[in-house]
């Protein structure tokens, strides 16, 4: 059981890590000499590199929401994991945390999709970073996780 549980958490802590570094990376699209993320887009020329922030567009400002959300779930539903393994009594399942971890994932899978298909419009140069397939990684394990955590009980 002790296994199980580490397990669990490392999976967790895991999916915390691929979400802040898909929110936080520049790398949701790049191209030749460009890259642009959440919070900026950024050109490399003449050896120089300048930044400049992302447009004020509602769809950007959406998946900024979604994808702090998801991390700030993930981050709760790691604190309600740690408190309920102490707290929680003999048998008791961890539905709170997967309620959070389950949301978690959701609003990272909103966010990826409304990415995809709202993302900047030169597609023949552009191709996705890094960071939007993190994002789409850390979706299917936070479901996973969530799912996890429904069926886990609390043994002593």
């Amino acid at each position: 059981m002790l296994l199980i549980l580490l397990g669990v958490l490392i999976l967790h802590i895991i999916i915390l890590i691929l979400l802040i570094v898909s929110t936080a990376a520049s790398a949701w699209s790049v191209a030749d000499g460009k890259g642009t993320d959440l919070w900026y887009s950024c050109i490399t020329s003449n050896g120089g590199y300048h930044c400049k922030p992302s447009s004020n567009e509602d769809w950007i400002q959406a998946v900024q929401a979604l994808m702090i959300l998801s991390v700030l779930f993930c981050f709760f539903s790691l604190i309600a994991f740690l408190y309920q393994l102490f707290r929680l009594v003999k048998g008791g399942r961890f539905f709170f945390t997967a309620i959070f971890q389950i949301l978690a994932s959701v609003f990272v899978m909103c966010g990826a999709i409304i990415y995809t298909v709202m993302s900047p419009d030169d597609r023949a140069h552009t191709n996705f970073g890094y960071a939007y397939v993190l994002a789409w990684v850390a979706f299917p394990l936070c479901l996973i996780s969530g799912l996890i955590y429904i069926v886990l009980r609390k043994k002593e």
